[in-house]
């Protein structure tokens, strides 16, 4: 024996102003989710103090090759210290790389006063003139 089961038929989907308002409430929950989304990536993960003060601060070695030739500028650091303000992890944002590698070995050998885990954004000036 055979059973056949008739399917029930999907229900059109609406015209009109009913599609129209769900057009708008979908575009309306579509940006607001955007605009969540948004805020939420902008907000930082850990807390930025500039502030912190600097203990030992070693000079960059100024490359040479690029003071003769009068290449300077500015490498901007991200630098992550420790409690003990020893610095944990440094990234470069922005500068020339060979400016930026100099940098960064002297600013990993930096000492910040103690305090809570925190992140330090740092500016070296590479003046060709000085």
């Amino acid at each position: 024996m055979v059973w056949v089961v008739a399917k029930p038929s999907p229900t059109p989907p609406p015209y009109g102003r009913t599609m129209i308002k769900r057009e708008r409430r979908n575009r309306y929950a579509a940006i607001c989710g955007g605009l969540l989304l948004t805020l939420v990536c902008m907000t930082p993960v850990r807390a930025q103090d500039n502030d912190r003060k600097i203990l030992k601060k070693v000079e960059a070695q100024y490359p040479s090759i690029l003071k003769r030739r009068g290449i300077g500028g500015t490498v901007r650091l991200k630098v992550s210290v420790h409690a003990d303000g020893a610095v944990k992890d440094v990234e470069v944002l922005g500068g020339n790389p060979t400016l930026a590698d100099a940098a960064e070995k002297a600013v990993r050998q930096w000492r910040f006063a103690p305090g809570g885990e925190s992140t330090v954004t740092v500016a070296v000036n590479f003046d060709p003139n000085s």
